[in-house]
């Protein structure tokens, strides 16, 4: 049985780094769970989905840790034992809401001003069928400064969050847990 029923994607390439002008990336997905069950696996269980593969730390990762409320961090633990934040949490009210401003830069290095992160907001709406649709919306790119583009290109591939919302997904829509 396939997890992820539906996946659909809209966005346009930003002008120029007027605010107004740089479009979102915008993902859904449809995940055979609840909106309780999807919101703690992407929200607290973060770690079950994401690829190891993505991180920016200087070793190998571990786990990703997720402290899934408002002004709470989200970071990578690495092999070498050190921390690598990437995400800072801006709203967590589950089950309908997540969002996180996104401290990593065009060179993939992490940013600590909250200024130069984009966000990140993840919505979980019921359906009728019993199923949840997640929409998320990656925006606000012109705040990385010089090389946005490219972070804004990166999050919309297969790569990015297309590709991590089947994993999630995945993962969501198993009847454990």
């Amino acid at each position: 049985m396939e997890q992820a029923e539906t996946m659909s994607s809209k966005s346009v390439a930003g002008a120029g780094q007027d605010e107004a002008k740089v479009q979102p990336v915008h993902r859904s997905i449809r995940v055979k769970a609840t909106p309780e069950r999807a919101f703690r696996v992407f929200a607290e269980q973060m770690d079950s989905w994401w690829p190891k593969s993505h991180h920016i730390g200087s070793s190998p990762m571990k786990e990703i840790v997720v402290e899934p409320r408002a002004g709470g961090a989200i970071y990578s633990v690495q092999e070498d034992g050190t921390n690598c934040p990437f995400a800072s949490v801006i709203a967590s009210e589950p089950p309908h809401r997540f969002v996180f401003a996104w401290h990593v830069t065009p060179a993939w290095k992490y940013e600590p001003d909250v200024a130069r992160a984009s966000e990140v907001e993840v919505t979980f709406t019921p359906a009728d069928d019993g199923t949840t649709l997640v929409e998320l919306e990656h925006r606000h790119f012109e705040r990385h400064g010089d090389g946005w583009e490219s972070m804004r290109e990166a999050v919309g591939t297969d790569m990015g969050w297309n590709g991590m919302l089947v994993l999630y997904a995945t993962k969501a829509g198993v009847t454990q847990g």
